[in-house]
C-alpha cells in the first residue's frame, strides 16, 4: 500500500494542523493556516485515499521508529532487558524495564503517535459523507476507517488506561479543555467502531493492490481481542471462532498456521495465511537521520536495534552474517530456559556469546548483557538497504499485530481454559513445531503465548492482563497499582484539564 507523507498536531495539546499531500515523494509547501487547511480536500476519491492511507500510517508504530511499541514492551516484560550500550541509551525504554518511569521521562509519542491516527481518522470521517465517490467505495473506506480509530484507541486505553474519547476535529479553542473518559465508555467507542465496521469491510484481498488493507476477519479477531480485554469472554469466544474456523484447517477467512514456524521469519515472505494484521515496511523509503521517525519513514526500526553491536565474522567463520545493530531486546535467562529444547528457540534465540566464545564471532556487549539476542528480527548484511538514506534505517521485515496463533491462544483463553475446543486450539499451536499434546489450562496457555509469541510485544500486556504482572516482574521494580499503566507524558498535561494516573 503506498503511504503518504503529512504533518500533523504531535498531541492534543496542539493545534490540529492537517496538510495532506499526494502520494509522490515530495512534500507540498503551503503556508500552515490551522484547521483551515483541509477545508477543501477531499473533493473526490483519490484525495480520500490519500487520507485513508495518511490514518493507515500509524500502524507502522509497532516497529518504526526509536520508539516503538515492540522494543517499548519487551523491555517491560520479563523476557527482555532493554539493552543497548548503557544504562543511559534508549532512556525512555530503560525506565519502562526497570519501573522507575515517570511523567517526565515516559517518551511522549507513544501518546501523540496514536492521538495523530485519531485525530486523521476524525478528520476523514467527517469528510467521507460529501465525498465524490461511489457508496461502495465510501462505505470501505469508512469501515476501514472506524476500525483503524478502534485500534489507536485500544493502544492507548490498554497504555494509560485515563485518555480523552475524542470522536470528532476539535478546534484549537477547544483542545486545553478536554478532559479524560471513563475507560468504559473508550471500551465502548471501541467496540461500536469495530462491530460498525465489519459489514463494510471485505472477507478477502487482492494482494496485487489492495495488501495490507484491514478485513472483516481482522476486525472479528481485534474485537475478540478487545472483548478479552475486559472480561467479556463468551463475546471473545465467540468472534475468535469465527476467526480461527476449524483448529489447524484453513478458517472461513482463508487464515491458516503455516506448516513452518521459522517460515514466520522468513524476510519477503509477506501476506501469508497466518498473517491477520501486518505492518509493512520497505528498504526504499529514504528515512535518514535527519527525518527519522517522520510519517514517510518507512523501514523497520526494530531490526537495527535488535542486532548485536559491533558484530563481525572472524576469518572463516560459519557463523550467520548478521548485520551490525544496536543490542536492544537482550533476551533474559529465564526466557532461554524456557524456550531451551522447544522447538521454536532457534528460530527466536540467537546465543551470540557462544559464538563468540567459539572464536566464530566478535560483538560489544550490551548492557545487561546475557549473550542472548531476539533472531526473530535480527537481520542479515544480505537484508541491508541498497535504497537511499541510511540504510541502517531502511529495513524492510514485515512485523505482525495479531497472527493466527494468537488468536488460537487467545480463544483457548476466553473458553476458561477447559473444554474439547480449548484443547484444540492449544495443540494446533503445538502439533505445528512438533510438540505433543499437553492438557490445556489457563496457565498452559499463557505459557505457550510466551513461547509461541516471544519478542513480538505481547508478554507484558498478557502479564498485567492476567494479574500475573506484579510477582513475575517484582524482580525488575514493578509496583502493583501503578505499573499497570504508563504515566501520563508531562507535555500532555501542562495547561491542561488532563490528571495523572495514580501514583505517578
Amino acid at each position: 500500500m503506498k503511504k503518504i507523507k503529512s504533518i500533523m498536531s504531535l498531541g492534543i495539546t496542539l493545534p490540529i494542523i492537517i496538510l495532506i499531500v499526494s502520494c509522490s515523494e515530495n512534500f507540498l509547501e503551503v503556508e500552515p493556516k490551522g484547521t483551515t487547511l483541509e477545508e477543501n480536500y477531499y473533493s473526490n476519491e483519490a484525495e480520500a485515499y490519500s487520507g485513508l492511507v495518511a490514518v493507515y500510517d500509524v500502524l507502522g508504530k509497532q516497529s518504526r521508529g526509536f520508539e516503538n511499541m515492540i522494543a517499548l514492551l519487551n523491555s517491560g516484560s520479563d523476557d527482555h532487558f532493554t539493552g543497548g550500550g548503557s544504562s543511559a541509551d534508549g532512556s525512555q525504554l530503560q525506565v519502562f524495564s526497570n519501573y522507575t518511569i515517570s511523567e517526565s521521562t515516559v517518551a511522549t509519542s507513544y501518546w501523540s503517535d496514536f492521538y495523530q491516527g485519531i485525530f486523521r481518522a476524525n478528520t476523514l470521517l467527517t469528510k467521507l459523507p460529501s465525498v465524490d465517490m461511489s457508496d461502495a467505495s465510501k462505505a470501505r473506506f469508512t469501515a476501514e476507517t472506524k476500525a483503524l480509530r478502534a485500534i489507536y484507541y485500544f493502544e492507548l486505553v490498554r497504555l494509560f488506561k485515563n485518555i480523552p474519547l475524542i470522536t470528532s476535529p476539535l478546534g484549537t479553542d477547544e483542545i486545553y479543555s478536554v478532559t479524560q473518559a471513563d475507560p468504559s465508555d473508550v471500551y465502548v467507542q471501541i467496540e461500536t467502531d469495530l462491530l460498525e465496521a465489519i459489514s463494510g469491510l471485505p472477507v478477502t484481498l487482492d494482494l496485487t493492490n489492495e495488501a495490507g488493507r484491514l478485513t472483516q476477519g481482522a476486525a472479528k479477531a481485534l474485537l475478540g481481542k478487545v472483548y478479552l480485554y475486559q472480561g467479556k469472554n463468551s463475546e471473545a469466544a465467540s468472534q475468535l471462532a469465527e476467526v480461527n474456523g476449524t483448529p489447524g484447517a484453513t478458517s472461513p477467512f482463508g487464515y491458516k498456521l503455516l506448516d513452518n514456524f521459522s517460515d514466520l521469519w522468513v524476510v519477503g515472505n509477506n501476506y501469508h495465511s497466518e498473517s491477520i494484521i501486518e505492518i509493512a515496511h520497505t528498504d526504499k523509503s529514504n528515512a535518514d537521520w535527519g527525518n527519522w521517525g517522520w510519517s514517510n519513514d518507512e523501514g523497520n526500526s526494530l531490526n537495527v536495534m535488535v542486532g548485536p553491536r559491533g558484530f563481525v565474522r572472524t576469518a572463516g567463520s560459519t557463523a550467520p552474517d548478521y548485520a551490525a545493530g544496536w543490542g536492544f531486546s537482550i533476551i533474559t535467562q529465564s526466557l532461554y530456559d524456557a524456550l531451551l529444547g522447544d522447538p521454536r528457540f532457534n528460530s527466536t534465540i540467537e546465543d551470540i556469546q557462544a559464538l563468540n566464545d567459539a572464536g566464530q564471532v566478535e560483538y560489544e556487549e550490551s548492557y545487561q548483557n546475557t549473550g542472548y539476542y531476539l533472531k526473530k528480527f535480527m537481520p542479515l548484511t544480505s537484508d541491508v538497504s541498497t535504497g537511499g538514506g541510511a540504510s541502517v534505517l531502511n529495513y524492510k521485515q514485515h512485523t505482525y499485530m495479531i497472527r493466527l496463533a494468537d488468536t488460537y491462544l487467545l480463544e483457548a483463553e476466553a473458553l476458561g481454559g477447559t473444554g474439547a475446543r480449548a484443547q484444540a486450539l492449544l495443540d494446533a499451536v503445538r502439533a505445528r513445531v512438533g510438540l505433543s499434546p499437553t492438557p490445556v489450562s489457563i496457565d498452559a496457555i499463557i505459557n505457550e503465548r510466551r513461547l509461541e509469541l516471544a519478542g513480538e510485544g505481547h508478554r507484558w500486556y498478557d502479564l498485567v492482563r492476567t494479574g500475573r504482572a506484579a510477582t513475575v516482574l517484582a524482580d525488575k521494580g514493578f509496583t502493583s497499582g501503578k505499573n499497570e499503566i504508563l504515566p501520563i507524558p508531562l507535555p500532555e498535561l501542562e495547561n491542561t484539564l488532563l490528571v495523572q494516573n495514580p501514583n505517578y
